[in-house]
């Protein structure tokens, strides 16, 4: 697709960025010449900063593009003349003029990704760069009139306007089911959708054209907003189901008649063999019970990251005991005494109240309690040897959830 370089354009398309690589034909890659200092010679106004780092993501080398998701760190990019298209949100844009990081007037051309939902934000940055080319892409360009003949007036419209021949807005092409996550996050949603739908013949479709599989489907599954005309024959394979951003949600609208589809909830969802470990932290963590702990560890986290400290500790415990090594954080597992108490998960009972049990009821100290195995109608806890027969006299007669609880050291031992 091509225009001429000396007028401004209104695309008519889907808003996303997957959708339009015509509009790299419509820019000159490169710095503007004569521009002192050096300066990007393209913006994109974006909606925000997620979709502001899809169209860095998609641009070309040569455009050296940049997108504006930290003011400080662009504002030094820009002025190093590292950044030839800057992509970011009006907002961010405006930060960096005030701090004279970025010089719009020296701006060769201006792409304005979907005003529909912001164009009353961009006056303000637009005055700035009143002699740019403006590129507007755009699903609904009559809803922009006034905007269009401010800032790009006799443009060229290119595309199909969402019209019916009376001039009146098209109605939707047919129901769909969609699912709002962040931009990031796509791909792994799709498998979430499957999922939640059960689906046994999906059909994904990521653009391209649209062919029915030989097989039939049970779901559409589109990651790529589709026009119109693509929709319209998506649905005839099925009822289709759109993984969006937010941003995306207000064209869906247009085209579709919309219900919310829920993702399977986290009970139904596989688990790997180290979830279980990962809940036991998870409820330590929300018990809150760590302080002594952290003061233990701040050193460390002074030369370490937080996040490495836990992996090193995590791999200490999972190492071979031979009890020769006084500074493993483990103890061996003959150095604690299992107790069978006969209160369980159909109790409604977890391992918080057993932890509190023990300590308030029987006295112990929180490193005198060892591993909590929760089972349906019983509970074995690792204790300190020494305090084995003092949590089987105090710990019976306890009531925990409203069980009179009865205790006893287990055989297996």
């Amino acid at each position: 697709m091509k225009a001429e370089r000396s007028r401004h354009v209104v695309l008519v398309t889907p808003p996303d960025v997957g959708r339009v690589g015509m509009v790299w034909d419509l820019f000159t890659p490169g710095q503007r010449p004569g521009v002192s200092p050096p300066g990007p010679s393209v913006v994109i106004l974006t909606a925000d900063h997620e979709q502001a780092a899809e169209w860095a993501a998609a641009a070309p080398a040569e455009y050296r593009a940049h997108a504006v998701t930290g003011l400080a760190r662009s504002a030094a990019l820009i002025k190093e003349g590292r950044a030839g298209l800057v992509a970011g949100a009006a907002a961010d844009l405006s930060a960096l003029v005030a701090r004279s990081a970025l010089k719009l007037a020296s701006v060769d051309t201006i792409l304005i990704a979907w005003p529909e939902t912001f164009s009353d934000s961009l006056d303000a940055v637009l005055a700035e760069a009143p002699e740019a080319r403006r590129i507007v892409l755009s699903w609904n360009p009559p809803a922009l009139g006034d905007f269009l003949e401010r800032h790009a007036r006799r443009a060229e419209v290119v595309g199909n306007l969402p019209l019916d021949p009376d001039g009146k807005p098209l109605s939707p092409v047919c129901s769909a089911r969609y699912v709002v996550v962040p931009g990031t996050r796509r791909r792994a949603a799709v498998r979430e959708v499957l999922d939640a739908a059960r689906a046994a013949r999906p059909y994904i479709w990521s653009g391209g054209p649209v062919a029915a599989p030989a097989e039939g489907a049970d779901v559409v599954v589109c990651d790529v907003l589709p026009t119109r005309e693509e929709l319209t024959v998506l649905a005839t394979i099925g009822k289709p189901v759109f993984v969006i951003t937010s941003s995306q949600l207000p064209y869906l609208k247009a085209v579709a008649a919309l219900t919310p589809l829920g993702l399977t909830p986290a009970a139904d969802r596989a688990q790997d063999r180290n979830a279980a470990l990962r809940e036991r932290i998870s409820e330590r963590l929300e018990r809150g019970e760590v302080n002594a702990e952290l003061a233990l560890l701040e050193p460390l986290f002074e030369k370490w990251d937080p996040a490495e400290v836990a992996a090193a500790l995590l791999a200490l415990s999972r190492q071979p005991l031979d009890g020769s090594n006084d500074d493993d954080v483990t103890a061996p597992a003959d150095q604690w005494v299992k107790v069978f108490v006969n209160v369980g998960k159909k109790d409604r009972a977890g391992p918080k109240d057993l932890v509190g049990a023990l300590i308030k009821e029987v006295g112990l100290e929180k490193g005198q309690i060892g591993r909590i195995d929760m089972r349906e109608s019983f509970v074995l806890v690792e204790v300190a040897p020494a305090a084995a027969e003092t949590v089987v006299r105090r710990m019976t007669g306890v009531t925990i959830k409203g069980k009179r609880v009865a205790a006893k050291v287990d055989q297996g031992n």
